[in-house]
């Protein structure tokens, strides 16, 4: 469990470098973003637990609202309250942000997800920070710190890219009552989906200071990962949500090459090891 005032720093340092940077932090109210009302965490019926084939049939784009971006590239996009950027800020303060992550439905209301390797590398990262909708140096729902950190046992001990999901329990320092969910919504989770599937993901480069996003199709690589072609997708978008039919989780960016190449992503598939690694941590006190 992350040291709560390890962590409270470390969300203070985040604020105090936005504020350096544009001139002032601006985490506004709450009240002042009403978040939709969360979904139902999404459960399929039980299957084999694998990967469709990859020669599965076209998917129709209509039946999401969607199209394929074009080019297939990742482009600038609006921030959204429910996908935001992870920092890490040095013994400087400076914060700079080195992954992405999603809030998910949960019964506690304060659970996002992300890669493992953006959480631990040989051991846990001490000084997280997440901020949603993160845009040009702007907090505008505030910082959020880790109460509790899970990740798969196989990659604590092996670097599985097979089981490179991470789930975050986060609290907002100074504000014990504030759920995050009640704050900026939620993404629903979808375990064992089925594929190919009209896919978006979400990502923060870097070098840039707003988010990215590009649509394609999902498609199964192997029993045991997801693949999603699209190229300019670079470091820092690693835990960026990969996101069917608007707002269900499918993925993050991730699992095999680290989250992959210039011109594809990967996601560890979501299959029924994330669901107990879901359930360990949402059902965690």
């Amino acid at each position: 469990m992350p040291d709560p005032g390890l962590a409270d720093n470390a969300g203070f340092a985040v604020l105090d470098g936005l504020a350096g940077d544009a001139g002032e932090a601006r985490p506004a109210d709450p009240a002042s973003h009403p978040a939709a009302d969360p979904a139902p965490t999404e459960v399929p019926p039980p299957g084999d637990g694998k990967a469709p084939a990859e020669d599965a049939p076209p998917v129709h784009w209509w039946s999401a609202g969607w199209q394929p971006s074009d080019p297939l590239e990742g482009r600038p996009t609006a921030a959204e309250p429910t996908i935001g950027a992870l920092f890490s800020p040095g013994e400087d303060g400076d914060p700079y942000h080195h992954c992405s992550a999603s809030v998910v439905h949960s019964p506690g209301g304060d659970l996002v997800a992300t890669a493992a390797h953006c959480v631990h590398q040989f051991g846990f990262r001490t000084n997280l920070v997440f901020v949603p909708a993160y845009r040009d140096g702007e907090a505008p729902y505030g910082v959020w710190v880790p109460s509790r950190i899970d990740v798969d046992p196989r990659w604590a001990s092996e670097r599985d890219p097979d089981h490179d999901v991470a789930f975050l329990r986060l609290r907002s320092p100074g504000h014990p009552d504030r759920r995050l969910e009640d704050v900026t919504g939620a993404e629903t989770i979808g375990f064992r989906p089925e594929l190919p599937a009209p896919a978006r993901l979400v990502g923060y480069p870097n070098d840039t200071e707003q988010p990215l996003d590009c649509r394609n199709t999902a498609r199964a690589a192997g029993p045991t990962q997801l693949r999603l072609d699209c190229a300019d997708v670079p470091d820092g978008t690693s835990g960026g949500p990969v996101l069917t039919d608007a707002h269900t989780l499918i993925g993050v960016i991730g699992g095999r090459d680290g989250g992959g190449d210039d011109e594809t992503s990967y996601s560890s598939y979501f299959d029924d090891s994330v669901r107990a690694l879901y359930e360990r941590s949402t059902g965690a006190p």
